[in-house]
């Protein structure tokens, strides 16, 4: 019998095969840990066993992972971590008593003293009060601990949310609102809940703009087959790198309340701002000035300890406001939250970290100042470096990178290379990722993994490498791009 006659026989005995799982499994792609990266893997092992390559090292700028590029963790949020997973510590003198009178007081709000207890499914209350008091310091609006969830980094808050609006609405199924390009959470959580995208174009040609204009577009072509439930802002964006304005978000907030939209602020960039003339305003913040109706909306906002100056992403740590809710649907929300039991106490306590820092005065401030301030500005260093210098490869454009930590340039790719990537059934520009990889070891991710305009073509890349990596990379991929343009021209 033949391998593949084999192979077929042995799936037909499986309770399990493709005929008969959960088709949104298959539809569902997210393309951040795809195809590219798994061969990125591949090579990585290639490289272990000795295989010769044109390069030495694979360069992993597909993915927001910081301390996986170089970046070294905050040692105030870590000695937190260390003094409530290992309590003889206290007796340390090592440890600084600001940060064991915040440990004390995580512990004092755990079950048994203990990070090894259950906690409450929204999570562990007295930081859940250190979230509230941080918001409503930022924002100058009161926040109530009540509304505040605390989740495995925001993804599962998301997710929840985007779970409560899955109901068709006059026989149609739901839909929400997306920006294009996307963090693929979004259309890969879209698809495996069996909902409809309504994607709204920003504007590359202005800074990655959002304009109302386009998300009326969006809003009412899409009501032919769907249902629109909710509008996603990402700001600072990803993978746009842009910044919106006060004004902006003013005018988003007044086209969700027009249209009866769940607004959900994906805010988890919010301390990575590096132009000089953009601002962070928290959509929670801007509809409190402006007052009624829209400080009654019901809006969700995200927050994540993975980004900003953290960088904890295997840590897990996040939380969501969920605010003006039903009270009865908010009861159904913690319901279904509830069935988690709860979030991860180690991402927990990286979430204190985050909102109850070191105060000006006490022993760990001056430390944790210079080392935060030394991170946001290594990134700062590199959003220009990685601006400047793609805009002087020739058939690149890149916008200023605002915030966030990627940068998302578009690429002109020669007749040649689109022939030949529809030889080989791809899209150009993963085709060209591909070949970046291959010939330098430069992991990327395409465009079309988040979306573009029809006959555009870009990538996403992190300025997360550290800056002498960064210059090494960004040497490599000048001299690729110049080989590849010669090659396909």
């Amino acid at each position: 019998m033949s391998s593949s006659k084999s192979n077929n026989a042995a799936a037909s005995e499986k309770c399990l095969s493709l005929d008969n799982i959960n088709p949104q499994f298959i539809e569902l792609e997210y393309a951040v840990r795809g195809p590219l990266v798994i061969r990125a893997g591949q090579i990585e092992k290639e490289l272990q066993q000795g295989v010769k390559k044109p390069f030495d090292q694979v360069i992993r700028a597909n993915i927001g992972d910081c301390h996986a590029m170089g970046q070294k963790p905050i040692t105030f949020l870590r000695q937190l971590l260390a003094l409530t997973m290992d309590t003889t510590l206290f007796d340390s003198p090592d440890y600084p008593e600001d940060v064991k009178k915040r440990a004390r007081i995580i512990l004092d709000g755990c079950q048994g003293q203990s990070v090894g207890s259950y906690t409450d499914s929204a999570g562990i209350e007295v930081i859940r009060r250190q979230v509230a008091d941080f918001i409503a310091k930022r924002d100058g609006a009161p926040c109530n601990y009540e509304d505040i969830y605390l989740t495995g980094g925001a993804s599962p808050g998301i997710k929840s949310i985007l779970s409560l609006v899955r109901a068709k609405v006059n026989g149609k199924r739901p839909g929400v609102m997306v920006p294009i390009p996307q963090y693929p959470l979004y259309s890969a959580t879209i698809s495996e809940y069996a909902m409809n995208r309504v994607g709204y174009y920003l504007n590359e040609d202005k800074n990655w703009s959002l304009e109302i204009p386009e998300l009326e577009r969006a809003f009412n072509e899409s009501r032919k087959t769907t249902e629109p439930r909710a509008l996603v802002v990402i700001n600072p964006g990803n993978p746009t790198g842009q910044v919106l304005t006060r004004e902006n978000i003013v005018d988003v907030i007044k086209f969700a309340h027009k249209h009866k939209l769940l607004l959900l602020a994906d805010e988890v960039y919010q301390a990575n701002i590096y132009a000089p003339n953009s601002k962070f305003y928290s959509f929670k913040s801007v509809a409190y000035e402006m007052g009624s109706p829209y400080r009654e909306m019901e809006l969700c906002s995200f927050m994540s300890t993975s980004k900003g100056y953290l960088g904890e992403c295997g840590i897990r740590g996040g939380y969501m406001e969920v605010i003006n809710m039903c009270p009865q649907v908010k009861a159904m929300l913690t319901k279904s939250i509830t069935a988690s039991l709860c979030s991860t106490t180690a991402g927990q306590v990286a979430v204190s970290a985050l909102v109850y820092p070191p105060e000006k005065g006490e022993p760990s401030y001056e430390q944790y100042i210079a080392e935060k301030a030394a991170v946001l500005d290594a990134l700062k260093e590199r959003a220009e470096l990685v601006y400047k210098t793609f805009n002087s490869f020739e058939g690149f454009k890149v916008n200023v990178v605002q915030g966030a930590m990627y940068a998302f340039p578009q690429i002109i790719i020669p007749p040649k290379a689109i022939a030949a990537a529809k030889a080989k059934n791809m899209a150009p520009d993963t085709f060209y990722a591909f070949e970046l990889l291959e010939s330098t070891g430069i992991c990327i991710v395409s465009g079309s993994g988040f979306g573009q305009r029809e006959g555009t073509y870009h990538f996403r890349t992190t300025i997360l490498p550290q800056t002498d990596q960064l210059k090494i990379m960004l040497d490599k991929f000048q001299t690729f791009h110049a080989e590849f343009m010669k090659k396909y021209k």
